[in-house]
């Protein structure tokens, strides 16, 4: 959609393109959960096999899941994190849209274009925002991705998760990890900063197409830029929701890393990182390329 001003200049509705921001993160959460599941559904299977040795690593796992379930085995409890992945890229992405049109409209609205800092800050702000939303998604996805024995399930699903949770410690239970949700969404320093960066260089150096310069640098700075400065946040934030010695708190955030460190060292804050690291290029590559996708041909992308 667009209007028109007394002179006939088509400009973009910015109604239009600030809601459109939030459906196109939504396509964005399709692309990352088809794209990454299987890579999660590997990550989750090695994590819960530990003590049994079921599997000898991840291609082993791979091998074994194809073998006896075939594609199918890898898409197992695919609709919970799908529901979860487009509220929550809807959310972050349009978020980041909005926080963009604020920032060149009223911060730098006399630069041509968002300079990097603006970029920077968007994304992080949009991490924060999120993280209001994820933090109870996180919280049920760990507890339930800890249950290793069936015959002492504790929770039956997401939502048994969510009503037994507060029933017990009512909305500070659900928001337990929300400190440790924010530091680890606070690293949107480097994807957006990264993405931004790439993108550039991308354009100035290369004959590429939009959508593959949004897949290309989408999958770099998630991977490169992202993860492999968040990860210890992400094994800090998991060891604060699954343990009930912590309550979520900054105190307690310190305390869990100290015992990480004290009980496993530095390997302790990137296990399991390899599953994480080779699902984040694909998955935000895809997920990427779509939201911009989706923005350029609504007509929204500024």
């Amino acid at each position: 959609m667009s209007a028109r001003t007394d002179n006939n200049v088509v400009v973009p509705n910015e109604a239009y393109s600030r809601i459109m921001g939030f459906v196109s993160g939504m396509f964005s959460g399709l692309a990352k959960n088809a794209v990454g599941h299987p890579f999660d559904t590997v990550k989750v299977r090695l994590q819960t096999s530990q003590d049994t040795g079921r599997f000898k690593g991840p291609l082993d796992c791979v091998y074994q899941t194809m073998r006896q379930q075939g594609v199918r085995g890898f898409y197992l409890g695919f609709t919970p994190p799908l529901v979860g992945w487009i509220l929550m890229d809807s959310v972050m992405l349009g978020c980041l849209h909005n926080y963009r049109m604020l920032l060149k409209k009223y911060v730098y609205q006399h630069e041509e274009k968002l300079p990097l800092s603006g970029c920077i800050l968007s994304g992080v702000m949009a991490g924060w925002s999120v993280s209001f939303i994820a933090a109870p998604v996180e919280l049920a996805k760990a507890k339930l991705q800890v249950q290793y024995d069936a015959k002492t399930t504790k929770y039956r699903g997401p939502i048994d998760v969510i009503k037994k949770v507060y029933v017990a410690d009512g909305i500070r239970g659900l928001y337990k990890g929300l400190i440790s949700t924010l530091i680890f969404r606070t690293h949107f320093i480097y994807w957006w900063g990264s993405y931004e960066l790439l993108t550039r260089w991308f354009k100035a150096n290369t004959n590429l197409s939009d959508t593959a310069i949004n897949f290309w640098a989408g999958g770099f700075s998630a991977s490169f830029g992202f993860w492999t400065t968040a990860y210890p946040s992400d094994v800090i934030k998991q060891v604060v929701l699954c343990s009930d010695k912590y309550d979520g708190s900054f105190k307690s955030w310190k305390m869990a890393a100290s015992d990480i460190w004290r009980s496993k060292g530095f390997k302790g804050f990137f296990k399991g990182f390899v599953p994480s690291f080779l699902r984040s290029f694909p998955a935000n590559a895809a997920a990427l390329a779509s939201f911009e996708f989706v923005l350029r041909v609504s007509g929204a992308k500024p």
